[in-house]
């Protein structure tokens, strides 16, 4: 839902995100993500089993891979806040990043990560949030978060849409900046192994994921 037609804010959505304080401001629900999509204010439910079930097995996956390497450099951190220096704030679901840079942030304990702390980001689509995460519909259709990504220079981008029209993986690589594009695309259906190229080399499988209800 986008709140921004709906509540005077006191200053600009996006300072307020930085600061933290505008979920306090909405009042909305704990566990509710506030976000900043190309400037407006977007809160998005809770949610479902079947959705965290799919970022469990993503950073399953991680963690099983880290396991059977010593040298393994990878961290998974799920829904922190990314602020995009673009005057947009997302909350991915899974972000990955060098472990060494996230035991940095961690040990200042920062509010929010930046783009160029992240090597990859992950969003399981709902019936809620498809829209804002996907790729715009038509050239200029619109800012999303696969727009914004792109234009934060993340280098990959994992979009699990979970729409039973679709249901199917999209790994996007090669990020335009100034266009705000992904070069790349590869795809997997549910029930097909995804496998991450490197600098990841982590295989994900994906038998047991469903559309949404």
């Amino acid at each position: 839902m986008d709140y921004l037609r709906f509540v005077a804010v006191t200053d600009s959505p996006y300072a307020m995100w930085l600061r933290g304080d505008l979920a306090e401001y909405l009042k909305v629900r704990d566990g509710t993500r506030v976000e900043i999509i190309g400037g407006r204010v977007v809160v998005s439910p809770m949610p479902s089993l079947g959705h965290n079930w799919i970022i469990h097995g993503i950073r399953r996956a991680f963690v099983t891979a880290e396991l059977q390497d010593d040298t393994f450099p990878w961290q998974t951190v799920e829904v922190a806040d990314l602020n995009l220096s673009t005057a947009d704030g997302y909350v991915p679901d899974v972000l990955v990043m060098d472990a060494d840079v996230y035991d940095d942030a961690a040990q200042k304990d920062l509010q929010w990560l930046a783009g160029y702390q992240v090597n990859l980001v992950v969003e399981v689509t709902s019936s809620d949030t498809a829209g804002h995460d996907r790729e715009p519909a038509s050239p200029g259709g619109g800012a999303t978060k696969w727009a914004g990504y792109s234009r934060a220079g993340i280098p990959f981008f994992l979009l699990v849409d979970r729409d039973p029209a679709v249901s199917m993986t999209a790994l996007f690589a090669g990020p335009d900046r100034e266009r705000g594009v992904y070069a790349s695309v590869r795809s997997w259906s549910f029930g097909e192994t995804v496998d991450l190229p490197d600098p990841f080399k982590v295989t994900i499988p994906t038998d047991d994921w469903r559309p949404w209800a």
